[in-house]
């Protein structure tokens, strides 16, 4: 075992750091039921604590039933382990301030809620009149195509559209280096089920997608956070952390960052594939936001030749959230092993889905719902930010494009606070701290621009950061 955080601070109960040490273990999965606990001298070693604390904190476990002393042979994991939960493995957060907050709150939200702090544009902003052609043509589709298991390796004529749509990004795959998933979401769990292991180092942006972290917990690997910066991660900090913890991977997004909205410069794009080769890093590029960037930005799949980096994506946020098709792009062997890895948790590949993409793809109405909705979420970018600004709430860049708006709330205001308040009124906001590790962006808030243009979200804003203690500019 590591030494527990907390050890050496003054004052800490360090028996019962003990027992919440193993009791994480066994929680994880990484101490399993029956399986044998150290020994006392040498978990005391390991954990730099004496014998009798060691004594003391078995001696309580087992009292509680969750170990389990056999005479001679030194103590077990008791009985059945409780059922895996993902909190189990982190502090018990406020629900503010919890990776699973926003994702709950949004997606269980009621008619007449409004949802900036949610990650996907209104429906009505998707093409509506696309999707219902392309059901009309599936309802005409063969009926293999209506009953029958996908292939593993997805949809041929979605993969080799994918190819060249990845073509454009300079990122060169062939149609059998691509394979669809379920979703974007289902693409990174495939990759880290192949690529990590319990214990494994993780690194992730700070801040980054809140999702990382709940899905990255489920993985029972270790996160740490990169500061990220407006032109991609802190390059002096990306290098200490590879030399100091020698993660297994790294998961980013290149293009339109969420939460910040930054876009990775090719000078940081180069230093980071530099530093990965050098302390053999595996990249997970999240490229979900590609279609919503004006001009294409670089990609590090592009420059690395999809060698260190592995490509995810899906059509969630631009076509249908409903609709559920992602892909992975990756080197060869890797997707060979992908496909065993898809068999065996969802066998093949939703068959009805990739061809309604194909459809939407492929008739020539996404380019034109897409230049439009580029064009509509500027417009909306513009009239969020000003009027976020009217109230003292400053964007921390201005973004190429996409729908999000990372701001920084005025001195003495606290995002999870205001988050609290406004739920009541009926209002899902995404505070900073949702999104990063160290928990330092307490002042932070991620808005949705596409969800932002009703006013009550703005007079609530105000009510809630003067309740606060502040006063809201243009008060």
């Amino acid at each position: 075992m590591r030494p527990v955080e907390g050890f050496n601070e003054k004052g800490a109960p360090r028996v019962g750091l003990v027992m919440q040490a193993i009791g994480a273990r066994i929680a994880g999965r990484a101490l399993a039921s029956g399986a044998r606990l150290p020994s006392i001298r040498a978990l005391a070693e390991s954990l730099r604590v004496s014998k009798s604390t060691v004594v003391e904190a078995y001696d309580r476990l087992a009292a509680e039933g969750v170990i389990q002393a056999r005479r001679g042979s030194g103590f077990y994991v008791a009985g059945h382990a409780p059922p895996f939960s993902p909190a189990d493995l982190g502090p018990r957060l406020e629900r503010a301030v919890d990776p699973f907050w926003v994702s709950r709150q949004s997606l269980d939200a009621g008619e007449g809620v409004l949802k900036p702090g949610c990650g996907w544009l209104p429906a009505d902003w998707m093409p509506q009149e696309a999707l219902r052609r392309g059901l009309r043509r599936l309802s005409r589709a063969a009926d293999e195509t209506l009953a029958d298991y996908g292939s593993p390796l997805g949809l041929s004529p979605l993969r080799q559209v994918l190819a060249r749509r990845l073509a454009v990004h300079g990122v060169e795959a062939s149609p059998d280096q691509i394979m669809l998933t379920e979703s974007g979401t289902q693409a990174l769990d495939l990759v880290c089920s192949l690529l990590v292991e319990p214990g494994d180092t993780v690194l992730v942006d700070d801040p980054c997608y809140f999702n990382f972290h709940a899905l990255l917990r489920a993985h029972r690997v270790r996160i740490v956070g990169v500061p990220y910066t407006a032109s991609g991660p802190d390059i002096a900090a990306l290098e200490q952390v590879l030399a100091a913890e020698s993660p297994r991977l790294y998961v980013t997004n290149s293009a339109l960052h969420n939460p910040t909205g930054a876009t990775l410069s090719p000078l940081v794009a180069h230093r980071v594939l530099k530093l990965a080769d050098q302390f053999g890093l595996t990249i997970v590029e999240d490229d979900i936001f590609a279609d919503f960037e004006p001009e294409p930005s670089p990609r590090l799949s592009a420059f690395d030749g999809l060698q260190r980096v592995v490509q995810i994506g899906s059509f969630s946020k631009s076509l249908s959230a409903s609709v559920r098709c992602g892909y992975i792009a990756a080197r060869p062997d890797w997707i060979e092993a992908l496909i065993d890895l898809k068999i065996a948790a969802s066998f093949g590949t939703g068959r009805l889905a990739a061809e309604l993409v194909l459809s939407v793809l492929t008739d020539g109405s996404y380019r034109k719902h897409m230049d439009g909705l580029r064009a509509r979420l500027a417009r909306a970018m513009g009239e969020t930010s000003a009027r976020l600004r009217g109230l003292g709430i400053l964007p921390w860049i201005e973004p190429r494009g996409g729908m999000f708006l990372w701001c920084e709330l005025p001195t003495g205001q606290d995002a999870a606070v205001i988050a609290r308040q406004l739920l009541s009124e009926g209002i899902v906001l995404a505070p900073g701290n949702v999104y990063s590790l160290s928990q330092t962006a307490d002042r932070f808030m991620r808005f949705n621009v596409a969800q932002s243009g009703d006013p009550r979200l703005f007079r609530a804003l105000q009510r809630a950061m003067v309740a606060q203690g502040g006063c809201a500019a243009g008060e």
